[in-house]
């Protein structure tokens, strides 16, 4: 189970990277929510929108020191992402303690929740 939900958390980075909205949207469900590093929440429509028009773009997004935590129809996944891109053409590269909260709906693992926050270990 932890293989299976390692390899729909890498596909759903894999998508985001490609800058494909479509694709993205296939690993969220319709609630979800991501918790930027400074406490805003952003919502599905407006995400995938700002992929879509291309306002949000990355390059690069590697993760380490993944862990999956699986209780029954649902999965945790924490790393430490580093990712590069470019925001209103503005070049960022961020180190961020990444969260993704994955439910098993239908027989597909969709991601309900994700949380960042900036990693800034001394």
């Amino acid at each position: 189970m932890q293989e299976e939900v390692l390899r729909v958390e890498k596909e759903f980075s894999q998508a985001i990277v490609q800058n494909d909205a479509k694709a993205v949207a296939r690993f969220l469900a319709d609630g979800w929510i991501i918790i930027d590093p400074d406490g805003g929440i952003i919502d599905r429509a407006r995400f995938l929108g700002v992929i879509e028009s291309g306002a949000l773009t990355h390059e690069m997004m590697e993760s380490d020191d993944t862990r999956v935590l699986v209780y029954g129809n649902t999965a945790i996944v924490t790393a430490l992402t580093t990712t590069k891109g470019k925001y209103s053409g503005q070049a960022f590269t961020t180190q961020e303690r990444a969260t993704d909260v994955f439910v098993k709906q239908n027989g597909r693992w969709l991601c309900v929740l994700s949380q960042l926050t900036r990693f800034t270990k001394k």
